[in-house]
Parts: structure tokens; C-alpha cells; sequence
């Protein structure tokens, strides 16, 4: 992995985590704890929208546009609060509103060149 590739991929997952903490202030349903936190839940979301994709194609990804990508966004936040309890809590509720702004955000602002 070059430096650049490093250094874009860090930037991304700054930029995720900045978006998740402003998610958290301003949605109701989900809490994360700091910009640590944030960073944590970020990777972890990212792990899990990698490990969705790999399992079951690009089409599913959180990342693709429509409807599956957004029902598949709103599990892999909903179930990144199992894996680091103590950095996010998500509603059901937070997770949907979650997905909707992060997606809205991404349309404008991707964090990943498609």
C-alpha cells in the first residue's frame, strides 16, 4: 500500500467519523462517545460493510445505491454497536436516520472514489 493510499484511506475514515459524530448530536436514536469513538465505530462499520460485500456481492454493499444498499446500511450500523458497545448505541430508529443522512452525505461527498 502506497503512502497516498494510506493517507487517503485515513482520511476517509476521519471524514466517517466526523460524519458519525455529527449524526449522534443532531439524530435522535444513536449515541457515540467522542471522536474515539467514532473512529472505532467508523473501522468497525467499514469491517462489516467489507465483510457484507465480500459475502454477498457488490450489489448488497452498503455503499450501492437503492434500496438494498440502504436496508444493508441500516443493519451493518445497527449491528456495529454489538461489536463496540461502549463507543455506540443505536435504535433501530437511529440506524434508519443514520443511513439516510450518511448516504445523503456520501451522494454529495464521497468518501470513496466509484
Amino acid at each position: 500500500m502506497s503512502n497516498s493510499s494510506l493517507i487517503g484511506t485515513a482520511i476517509r475514515f476521519v471524514v466517517s467519523a466526523l460524519v458519525l459524530m455529527l449524526v449522534g448530536w443532531f439524530l435522535p436514536g444513536i449515541t457515540v462517545a467522542g471522536f474515539t469513538g467514532a473512529l472505532v465505530a467508523a473501522i468497525v462499520i467499514a469491517v462489516l460493510g467489507f465483510v457484507v460485500e465480500s459475502l454477498l456481492g457488490k450489489n448488497v454493499s452498503p455503499r450501492s445505491r437503492g434500496i438494498v444498499g440502504f436496508v444493508t446500511a441500516v443493519v451493518v450500523i445497527y449491528l456495529a454497536q454489538f461489536i463496540v458497545p461502549s463507543m455506540l448505541s443505536v435504535s433501530l430508529l437511529g440506524a434508519i436516520l443514520a443511513a439516510l443522512v450518511i448516504g445523503l452525505i456520501d451522494a454529495f461527498v464521497p468518501t470513496e472514489l466509484r
